[in-house]
């Protein structure tokens, strides 16, 4: 999330879950992103965005969060944490975890 816009990660060659590295026959890649000062990266499992309300429909994450980019990241957590929650009636079909980081400034001289 950067100055009120949020913008998922895509890695052009994403790795298989964690665990299941043997199975997909290769190696991971690594993918690098800007992370700038004030910028506030989430980092979730599949639980989050595989979550599904009553209808079938899954829990749309990125929309959700634009109503929450001016959140410090214990904040939003809790926030998606309650609305995710809300959306499945309170009951997850899989685990799900999330973490969120915010680049901070260098701290001032001495």
């Amino acid at each position: 999330m950067r100055a009120g816009q949020v913008t998922p990660l895509e890695c052009e060659h994403p790795a298989p879950p964690l665990g299941l590295g043997a199975l997909g026959g290769g190696g991971y890649s690594v993918c690098s992103f800007r992370f700038d000062e004030g910028d506030l990266l989430l980092l979730y499992t599949d639980g989050v965005t595989e979550a599904r309300d009553a209808a079938g429909v899954f829990y749309p994450l990125a929309d959700r969060l634009l109503a929450w980019t001016r959140e410090v990241p214990e904040g939003l957590l809790k926030r998606v944490c309650a609305d995710l929650l809300a959306y499945t009636g309170g009951r997850l079909g899989d685990d799900a975890a999330m973490i969120a980081i915010r680049r901070l400034p260098p701290p001032a001289g001495p």
